[in-house]
């Protein structure tokens, strides 16, 4: 009972954001409301705790979400999609030019720590490899933590703002409407496709599997629904909380120092993913929106859940992004050498 505890106030302080975002009318309530509810907390030093399996359980419907949006239509526009996938390896090595010197000279961190801390990959490869090299695997999670937190928080409210989408509305049909042999080739390639890929230890496994079974079902004409917007709205849920949780004991000098740090580097790569998102725009690759989103060096599962609120085209957002953790995690460990 001690143990459920934590994860019972965790639950408590991410409903309780969920209802204050949406008396103050906040861009996605139920993603937004446990975020900064959840921070709140643990910079207060409440007792909380994640739930990492339930977490990656939700991601598994993201997954599913995105391999549905992988249609035969799609398929005939690779060559178009070809060319903006083209930058992000440029993107990557531009982020990477400017952020290690930014961590190593002008925040002072060592070398390991300051390389993969500039590096815009998924949070758990980045620990793995910054503490392999030597690096401060608490700094790093800070500052990957922050990157994710920062652009998910913002985007939102660029959206509403700039755009003037609706970004509380459902993000789909409800479970009522999905056929029920839909829902059970949604579960399907949920569960086989997080199976799989965690056989194999695919990065990103929880998204990534589901997305390539969903994707065969799709592109075979089983599965032509995407997941229930209830079941999107859960996993916008427990994705708050653990963006929100990953903050739990943090201390002043940590504050001062590591999310400074993160909060600059936040500006750089804002930046820069404006100034690629403005490039593809006006060259004719993309709208605007699937230009900011494809650009914003997030979390895959948080990219494609504002992909999927905000109406952009999901496939072509998560395939930039999933080009961008594969050229940080096949690239990254051959370019430390080099800089070390």
């Amino acid at each position: 009972m001690i143990l459920l505890k934590p994860k019972l106030i965790a639950i408590a302080i991410a409903a309780i954001g969920v209802a204050i975002a949406l008396l103050i009318h906040l861009p996605l309530p139920i993603l937004l409301g446990p975020i900064f509810a959840c921070l709140i907390a643990a910079l207060m030093r409440i007792p909380m705790a994640s739930f990492n399996k339930i977490t990656a359980a939700m991601r598994t419907i993201l997954g599913v979400a995105v391999g549905s949006s992988i249609t035969p239509d799609l398929y005939a526009r690779i060559g178009e999609l070809a060319w903006s996938l083209a930058l992000i390896p440029v993107f990557v090595v531009t982020i990477g030019v400017i952020g290690v010197p930014y961590f190593r000279r002008i925040c002072g961190f060592d070398a390991p720590t300051s390389f993969y801390s500039a590096m815009p990959g998924g949070l758990q490869d980045m620990l793995v490899f910054g503490q392999e090299a030597g690096g401060n695997v608490r700094s790093l999670s800070l500052i990957h933590a922050t990157r994710v937190l920062v652009l998910v928080s913002a985007l939102p409210f660029v959206m509403q703002e700039v755009w003037h989408l609706d970004m509380s509305k459902a993000p789909g049909v409800s479970a009522q409407e999905t056929p029920l042999f839909q829902m059970g080739v949604m579960v399907f390639c949920a569960a086989f496709g997080w199976w799989g890929a965690a056989k194999i230890r695919m990065f990103g496994a929880t998204v990534l599997g589901p997305l390539i079974v969903a994707a065969v079902m799709s592109l075979s004409g089983i599965l032509t629904i995407r997941p229930p917007s209830e079941a999107i709205m859960l996993s916008q849920f427990f994705i708050g909380l653990g963006i929100g949780v990953q903050y739990i004991g943090i201390t002043a000098k940590e504050l001062r120092h590591d999310i400074l740090a993160a909060l600059g580097f936040c500006v750089i790569i804002g930046l820069l993913g404006a100034g690629f998102a403005a490039f593809v725009y006006n060259i004719g690759l993309a709208h605007e929106i699937e230009a900011v989103l494809a650009f914003s060096p997030g979390g895959q599962a948080e990219m494609a859940v504002l992909a999927i609120v905000s109406g952009a085209d999901l496939a072509f957002v998560v395939a930039h992004h999933v080009t961008r953790i594969m050229v940080v995690i096949l690239c990254a460990p051959i370019f430390a050498r080099f800089y070390r």
